[in-house]
């Protein structure tokens, strides 16, 4: 890979499959393209499943490439069944055109928008897609789009094998995205769609439907999907999803969450998900890994939330685990006192926290000395946890375990 964009992809280990490099390779060298990538607004935000895609776009904008950022107002009514085991739950279009305007912001933070050539350009699909014509889509578009093919794409057939239901509307999304690729050639001459390795075959549909119907050359390239050296799927923790927006995760349990990477995925990911330059990350390779892991917390934190954040919560995590004091930091509960006039029982607080999901949780980790007031573990389930409690700031740190706590504040 010769192109400056694709030899950085490569090395940042986001290369997966293209449609046709060699010829990818010797356009990019000749000229700036426009590339997109799609994201469906099934939530406020997006989280950190999305952050390599995100981070595709950065690289884009870095080697003087423009962006298109799909929003899928239209595809989101319809449910991707790609590595999806159920259908989709429907969104209201109120629902929907709040997600996109929430996401919007987290786009806003990761990508330039200063630059003219490269500023992100912003689409809903819901433009193109809400005004189709059924029959003449189907006489346009459908004619090109075999049943035998589509059903031996992934995202089919392993829900059929699994004889799991799949309804006529998700059948068709692949056939809406790849109508979204020729769209977007025709109205922005966008000449590559980048997606994870799930959305090869909805990809390779929109580069075949292009050359049948516009005759024209254009490229899919996708990043592998990452799961973490465990096993786990990226993203995905005890507590749910690591989310991209401080609304439903504090700047402190992002940063948590990096600094508690595996030890065989952190130089992965400081290549994936930092703009370090890979010479450096070279150069860490024998470098103690704790330190290694701060530095990814530091600059995947700092991305997203700024260095100020990062520094703040790289020194309450200090705080917390070598001079034992609360942090100032940490997520804030606020509790109301007069649900305290008569004590709270512990597993209820727990609960209430967020910290453990079910009672019985608490209790079993109760038990395992798992759950700790300022540092100091719980050893009784019936325990009430009164305004006595608190210090003079009317704070109290609540943990579960090593790693997970939120400070309790009076009101």
């Amino acid at each position: 890979m010769k192109n400056s964009f694709l030899k950085e992809f490569n090395e940042r280990e986001y290369f997966n499959q293209c449609t046709n490099l060699e010829s990818l390779n010797g356009l990019m060298d000749k000229k700036k393209i426009r590339a997109y990538i799609g994201f469906d607004c099934t939530a406020q935000s997006l989280h950190v499943g999305s952050l390599l895609q995100i981070m595709c776009l950065r690289l884009l904008q870095k080697h003087g490439h423009q962006p298109i950022i799909l929003l899928g107002g239209g595809t989101t009514r319809i449910g991707d069944p790609s590595g999806k085991e159920e259908t989709r739950k429907i969104l209201t279009e109120k629902e929907i055109e709040k997600n996109i305007k929430n996401i919007k912001k987290v786009f806003s933070i990761f990508l330039d928008n200063k630059n003219s050539k490269t500023r992100p350009i912003y689409v809903n699909n819901y433009k193109w897609l809400g005004k189709l014509n059924y029959i003449k889509f189907l006489r346009e578009i459908g004619k090109h789009f075999t049943i035998n093919k589509m059903l031996s794409f992934d995202s089919v057939k392993l829900r059929l094998e699994r004889e799991q239901s799949l309804s006529y509307m998700e059948f068709n999304y692949m056939i809406l995205q790849a109508y979204d690729f020729l769209e977007l050639n025709k109205i922005k001459n966008c000449q590559m769609q980048i997606g994870g390795s799930d959305q090869w075959g909805n990809i390779v549909n929109g580069v075949e439907l292009i050359k049948r119907h516009s005759s024209k050359q254009v490229f899919g390239l996708t990043t592998p999907l990452i799961t973490l050296a465990s096993g786990a799927k990226m993203g995905k923790t005890e507590k749910g999803a690591v989310w991209l927006d401080n609304k439903f995760l504090s700047s402190y349990n992002y940063w948590q969450f990096w600094r508690n990477t595996d030890d065989r995925d952190v130089i992965k990911f400081l290549k994936m998900f930092t703009d370090l330059e890979l010479d450096k990350i070279e150069r860490f390779k024998n470098e103690n890994i704790n330190k290694l892991k701060i530095i990814l917390a530091n600059e995947a934190t700092s991305l997203l939330h700024g260095k100020t954040a990062a520094a703040k919560a790289e020194k309450t995590a200090k705080n917390i685990f070598e001079e034992r004091s609360i942090g100032d930091d940490l997520p804030i509960i606020n509790i109301d006192s007069k649900n305290l006039s008569n004590g709270l029982n512990i597993v209820d607080l727990v609960v209430t926290a967020k910290l453990l999901s079910s009672k019985s949780e608490v209790r079993r980790t109760i038990k395992n000395k798992g759950i700790k007031l300022n540092n100091i573990a719980v050893d009784d389930e019936k325990l009430n946890v009164s305004i006595e409690n608190f210090d003079n700031k009317k704070m109290l740190k609540l943990s579960h375990g090593k790693k997970n706590h939120v400070i309790l504040k009076l009101i």
